[in-house]
């Protein structure tokens, strides 16, 4: 005997054959894939193959002495930019500047060298110095002393806080930025500012706090740490905006590339700036992550000689974004009227 659906079922069931006769768009299937395998592959592209070889180029090293800044310069070439001074003293003075990242005195026909270095300009560049250096001095004969006059806090004795604590407020900005994109229509623009800017601000505090005065990790002053902070994960979060609100869908993988991806691998901090290819050295810098990494480099190990440039680069990106994202509306509205 027959069962006869119901108008609701045979309508469930029209629909449902309709669906499967209908296949989905290529590109419904295409594009996440696409953007899934760009993103694997620069992750993997930069995070390894930056480590895959790192070179010395033009790394700056203070020497003491006519005579052996000449030798130097004609022995080591592109691999060290030498900065002749008058004396030890000097040299050590601009150690402590982050002028430069080592510096050498001795005279070159003497049979000692002595080699001070600022550690705290990270392990792949003070070992890279070192190994250039005692090399030099094994050829020559000469017994060579290294001390570190700017040592890693105790708790960090890797060198590889300040990275982590740069990616972990990226990526904080990068989350916050995602979720406000899905509450664009739940929230005013101006709201979604507020939440940006106020969120921002927290996350630079919880970072600072957790990083200094509790895990003893970043020895950088409270309150300018957090001030680079803030502007960090501002900086991230609004750059996220910014390019969700003009790429759409695509906004979001772009900025994982630019700021967790190319942003972080470059920072200079696992690899130091010097020793990275020079399109990598170009960039570093310029993006936030690295920007960061240099602030918060200074701010605790420096006395926050260079951190003025850093911080500008920072605040340009978090302005800049925000000032884009809040344009967006008005340039929507004048394209709106030149259509009709």
């Amino acid at each position: 005997m027959a069962t006869r659906l119901g108008p609701a079922a045979e309508a469930d069931l029209t629909t449902a054959t309709t669906s499967s006769a209908t296949a989905p768009p290529v590109r419904l299937w295409l594009q996440p894939t696409v953007i899934a395998l760009v993103v694997v592959a620069a992750f993997i592209g930069c995070y390894v193959g930056l480590q895959r070889n790192p070179q010395p180029h033009r790394v700056p090293v203070a020497v003491a002495g006519q005579e052996l800044s000449g030798e130097m310069s004609q022995v080591l070439g592109d691999s060290v930019d030498v900065h002749p001074v008058a004396d030890a003293a000097t040299g050590r003075a601009e150690v402590e500047r982050r002028d430069v990242v080592a510096a050498l005195s001795g005279r070159a026909a003497s049979d000692r060298l002595r080699l001070e270095v600022g550690g705290a300009n990270g392990q792949s560049t003070t070992t890279a110095v070192k190994s250039l250096i005692g090399a030099y001095a094994h050829g020559s004969g000469q017994r060579l002393t290294t001390v570190d006059v700017v040592p890693f806090a105790r708790f960090d004795s890797r060198g590889l806080a300040g990275f982590y604590l740069a990616f972990g407020v990226t990526l904080a900005g990068f989350v916050l930025a995602q979720n406000a994109l899905g509450l664009a229509n739940h929230l005013h623009l101006r709201h979604r500012f507020w939440l940006l800017s106020g969120a921002s601000v927290a996350i630079g505090i919880v970072a600072t706090v957790l990083a200094g005065p509790i895990l003893g990790a970043v020895p950088a002053p409270v309150m300018p740490l957090a001030f680079a902070l803030t502007l960090l994960a501002a900086a991230a979060a609004f750059t996220t905006k910014l390019l969700g609100t003009y790429l759409g869908p695509v906004g979001v993988p772009v900025a994982t590339l630019l700021l967790l991806t190319v942003g972080n691998s470059t920072s200079g901090a696992a690899i130091g700036p010097d020793l990275l290819p020079s399109a990598a050295h170009a960039v570093s810098a310029l993006l936030p992550p690295g920007a960061a990494v240099r602030a918060v480099t200074d701010l605790s190990y420096f006395h926050g000689a260079q951190a003025v440039q850093p911080l500008a680069t920072l605040a340009l990106w978090a302005v800049i974004a925000a000032i884009l994202v809040g344009l967006r509306p008005r340039l929507r509205r004048r394209r709106t009227r030149v259509t009709t």
